[in-house]
This record gives C-alpha cells, structure tokens and sequence, in this order.
C-alpha cells in the first residue's frame, strides 16, 4: 500500500508561492526521484498544497532532505504536514 505526504504551506506572498511552483515544477523528477506522483496545488495565490505518494515509509524518508530545502524557505508563514496510508488513486 502507498504512502502519502499532504504539506500546506502559506507564504507570505503569492509572488513568492509562485517562484516556489516554478522551481519546483522545473525540477519535481530530480528533487523527488522516489516519489511515485507528485500532485501541486496553489491556493489563494499564496498557499500551496503538495501531495506526495510513494511506494514505502522509506521511498518517502529518501524525500525528506530535499522537502526539508524547500520548506526551509523564510518566506513561509505557516506549514502543516499528514501522512497516512493511500486508500483511493484513481485515474482514468
């Protein structure tokens, strides 16, 4: 069964949430090799939601350095981050 990462991250401007999309959009393969999706969301123009699935609790351990650099950006007001087991992905 998958795992998945759900992070809310709030910044402080929707100028800043959209530097974060670009870099991360141009680069999700490289900095997530192990995940096996990867889903953004922006919201409010300064709130992103990532969702995160991978294979294993250690697939999603390997993620966690590079998760670490992003959330590590000043410029987030608030973050809140679940993981719980995958029940439901669909797609047509």
């Amino acid at each position: 069964m998958s795992i998945a990462r759900i992070t809310t991250a709030v910044f402080s401007s929707q100028q800043v949430a959209d530097k974060v999309v670009q870099a991360v959009a141009k680069n999700a393969g490289n900095m997530f090799p192990s995940a096996e999706q990867l889903i953004g969301i922006q919201s409010d123009g300064n709130t992103l939601i990532s969702v995160g699935i991978y294979a294993s609790q250690q697939d999603m351990e390997k993620a966690d350095a590079e998760k670490d650099k992003v959330m590590s950006n000043p410029d987030i007001v608030s973050i809140e981050t679940v993981v719980g087991n995958v029940g439901i992905n669909h797609t047509n």
